[in-house]
């Protein structure tokens, strides 16, 4: 422990970006692979999830569109997914992710997996955020006529959508952890940087470069996630 601590002087800094830029080079380059592939998750998840958390809601006792044993079957297949580790996953749908990419290392084939595991969980936050919406509304709206989509694109999903922009913030530092241990299996990124090269080389001055890359893009994602959040809110008083 004190053996890494001391690998984070100033001079192992300075080594690391000035006599070996290749170094710096590769953070670059794992910086962005890791962006690209969360960011490609996280738009692939909500395409696919948000649909999935409506239907959780409509179809659920008492909704516009009940439907109880559906939504039973479907609330049981994402809690399946969702309670499988992700490092498990990730090697249980090695198939499939060589089926879809044609390999299962590299940037590309760890967006499957992260995709995939991903959805289920952007249902359940896409389901608690419509599910926070007073019934009166819906009331109302069905009152005056509307049909389910009408219902859904008019009502459920305006109305809750600042938390569903909060959701996308959560689920995308959820992705970027995923991705670093996708890394771990050669998934491409930090991870794959952090592992190989900080871990297994003992260079530890990359390991902790890696690390402050990661809460660097943490914090920034939440602090955009909070302040669209609130821009939206403001412009409904």
């Amino acid at each position: 422990m004190f053996e890494v601590i001391a690998a984070l002087d100033i001079n192992s800094f300075y080594n690391l970006f000035g006599n070996n830029a290749w170094l710096a080079e590769k953070l670059l380059i794992a910086t962005w692979e890791s962006i690209y592939m969360v960011a490609i998750a996280t738009f692939l998840s909500y395409l696919l999830g948000l649909p999935l958390g409506v239907i959780l809601v409509i179809t659920d006792e008492g909704h516009i569109l009940e439907n109880i044993a559906f939504n039973r079957t479907l609330g049981v297949i994402v809690n399946t997914v969702r309670s499988i580790p992700f490092i498990i996953f990730l090697i249980l749908i090695i198939p499939l992710t060589r089926l879809i990419v044609g390999s299962f290392i590299g940037t590309a084939a760890s967006i499957v997996p992260l995709t995939l595991a991903a959805i289920p969980f952007v249902a359940r936050l896409v389901e608690t955020s419509i599910k926070e919406i007073e019934w009166g509304l819906i009331e109302a709206a069905l009152s005056m006529g509307a049909n389910a989509w009408q219902i859904i694109s008019k009502v459920l999903i305006p109305e809750a959508l600042p938390s569903i922009i909060l959701g996308v913030a959560i689920t995308t530092i959820n992705l970027i952890g995923y991705s670093a241990m996708a890394g771990i299996v050669g998934g491409g990124g930090l991870g794959t940087l952090a592992y190989y090269y900080g871990f297994q080389r003992y260079e530890y001055t990359i390991l902790w470069a890696t690390v402050i890359i990661l809460i660097i893009m943490v914090q920034l994602i939440q602090v955009f996630g909070d302040k669209a959040t609130a821009s939206i809110v403001n412009k409904r008083r």
